[in-house]
């Protein structure tokens, strides 16, 4: 430490005096030196990173963004020239190849050559846009990638048909879920829901994802199912299994009927339910198909009265009560019945079974005389064992008053099984042959024989081409399809306080259809002149079995009924009908056809 010399003090005398100490100049403190070292560096950085900048700028203009993918495809920094034969090279190969889809549960294949689609590739590098200049994203986009897709184009049309076309594959119904049985073997159906190809939906997954090169996934519509996996499985192990377990007796009076698990599980059907599960339903109907043959001789078939006619007068045939059984009630218990393994039988009930014509009722219907007859003539040999069979179907029968009788209703289907037989019938103006032919010879005898009796008429149909040996304008066709529906019909109402009944009288030359009853009313027929003719025009015959024809004129007429009061004859009422007939063809054969 530095001393400072000593002076005398006013007294003379030297006096010591403290030594000073002079502060050594300061050094920089260290924090300070610390923050200008980083700025120089930060400042270097800086401006090496301007550089860098820069020089990229200058490098990468007018190139792809870097981190850029189309369609999968890395085209990042390169330039358009470069990007577009890149894509080109790597995309180009997938447009012709038949694209993979999958809309649902459902696989399918789009060709995207039929439907109309193609890449626009440079509206698709357009859209991964230039080299951003914000320098962060420039950086992030080192470590990052960015899939922009293809800017596609469809032909809308060709692209509906490519959709509607795989609609065919994708689209179906809901089936819900049941049990069936194979036999008398019960086989589980598990649900399906329903589903739709959403169209709209999959032109726009179609239009946008189509070249990637991967499974494309479209969008459907679904529609639920009532039905559950569990509740199917629950029906079958809970009511159909035991149901085919083993026959089902039905006892009767003094007899019982089987009925074996084939014909049980042909009667059994199941509907969805709440929760999923099935209701089991059971045609009580094929139960008693099976048993009822069985059990027939414990039964009693009932019987309408009928007319009979002995010596030319109608008598009663007396009716007789039946008694058979009733299976709805019968049948009722069958549900808790064929749960069980054992123990598997229900009992018959009878019922009684009164006729629906008694003998009393027909007693009182006044039969008594003939209201109504007419006869007709001149058919063929096959359509007269036909016009014999429907006879004697029909010869009997009663109508009440206010019923209704139908030709076809009455006689159920007229084919070979009924006795009918093959017989010639015209068809679109030519001769051929059918099962059943010349009824319409019955059915216009019967129109008449009603026509004469006043009674109302509830229907019928004339032939289409006149037929000479009936009357213009009074005559009647009936017509059937193969399995007995009625198609053309005959029908008349019994309109009068008293009953109808109906007499037929068959020759090998004729057939004469009497109506019985309380006579009413006198009739009388006029006929109308014929108009409006027409000439045949030719037409060929068949090429086998042809019979040529000279053809027939058509032409309009009409005919007039009179109804009289048979006691006072008093012109009760009249009506008028008017037909046209077309022209008959005339049918040329072979060489002159």
């Amino acid at each position: 430490m530095p001393y400072e010399p000593r002076w005398p003090d006013s007294h003379g005398e030297q006096t010591d005096v403290l030594p000073v100490v002079r502060p050594e100049p300061e050094a920089t403190p260290p924090r300070r030196r610390n923050l200008r070292k980083a700025g120089w560096i930060a400042g270097g950085l800086f401006g090496l990173l301007v550089a860098l900048y820069g020089i990229d700028l200058l490098v990468s203009q007018g190139s792809v963004p870097r981190g850029v993918t189309v369609a999968g495809v890395d085209v990042g920094g390169m330039d358009r020239d470069a990007a577009e034969q890149e894509l080109r090279g790597k995309i180009e190969p997938r447009l012709t190849r038949p694209l993979a889809v999958t809309a649902g549960d459902v696989q399918g294949t789009l060709s995207p050559t039929f439907a109309g689609l193609r890449l626009d590739w440079p509206q698709t590098l357009d859209q991964a846009g230039e080299q951003p200049l914000n320098p962060f994203t420039r950086l992030s986009s080192l470590f990052s990638s960015r899939e922009v897709g293809v800017v596609s184009h469809a032909e809308d049309a060709k692209l509906a048909a490519a959709l509607e076309s795989l609609r065919g594959q994708v689209d179906r119904d809901p089936v819900e879920g049941t049990v069936k049985f194979d036999g008398a073997e019960p086989v589980a159906v598990p649900p399906k829901a329903g589903q739709k190809l959403d169209v709209p939906g999959a032109t726009a997954a179609v239009i946008e994802k189509w070249a990637r090169g991967e499974t494309l996934a479209l969008p459907v519509t679904s529609t639920p199912v009532r039905t559950t996996p569990e509740g199917v499985q629950a029906a079958l192990e809970q009511f159909a299994r035991p149901a085919v377990s083993g026959p089902l007796v039905v006892k009767g009076e003094g007899k019982n009927a089987t009925v074996k698990p084939d014909a049980i599980a042909a009667a059994i059907t199941f509907e969805p339910a709440d929760g999923g599960g099935l209701t089991p339903k059971i045609d009580n109907a094929k139960i008693a198909e099976a048993a009822g043959p069985q059990l027939k001789s414990t039964e009693k078939a009932g019987k309408d009265a009928t007319t009979v006619f002995e010596g030319g007068k109608p008598a009663v045939d007396p009716s007789t009560d039946g008694r058979t059984i009733d299976w709805d009630p019968s049948l009722k218990p069958l549900p808790d019945v064929l749960k069980k393994t054992d123990g598997r039988e229900v009992a018959a009930i009878y019922k009684d079974s009164p006729a629906k014509v008694t003998t009393d009722q027909a007693n009182q219907l006044g039969v008594k005389e003939v209201v109504g007859e007419f006869t007709t003539g001149g058919f063929a040999p096959e359509s007269g064992v036909n016009i014999r069979v429907v006879a004697q179907k029909v010869n009997g029968a009663i109508v009440k008053p206010g019923e209704t009788f139908s030709l076809n209703g009455f006689t159920g289907p007229r084919g070979k099984a009924q006795g009918y037989v093959e017989a010639g019938v015209i068809k679109d103006g030519a001769p051929g042959r059918e099962v059943g032919g010349g009824i319409s010879q019955f059915a216009t005898t019967l129109y008449n024989a009603a026509y004469f009796a006043g009674l109302k008429d509830a229907g019928h149909k004339e032939h289409s081409y006149y037929i000479s040996r009936y009357p213009a304008a009074r005559e009647a066709t009936v017509f059937q399809n193969p399995d007995g529906a009625s198609v053309i019909d005959l029908k008349f109402t019994n309109d009068s306080p008293s009953g109808i009944a109906i007499q037929t009288i068959w020759t090998s030359s004729s057939i004469t259809v009497k109506l019985w009853g309380t006579k009413r009313y006198t009739v009388e027929s006029i006929p109308g002149a014929q108009t409006n003719q027409s000439d045949p025009q030719p037409k060929p015959g068949p090429a086998e079995n042809c019979h040529a024809s000279n053809g027939a004129p058509g032409f309009t007429t009409t005919d007039t009924r009179v109804l009289k009061d048979a006691a006072t004859g008093r012109e009760v009422s009249r009506s008028t009908r008017t037909v046209h007939y077309n022209p008959q063809p005339k049918i040329t054969c072979g060489e002159n056809q």
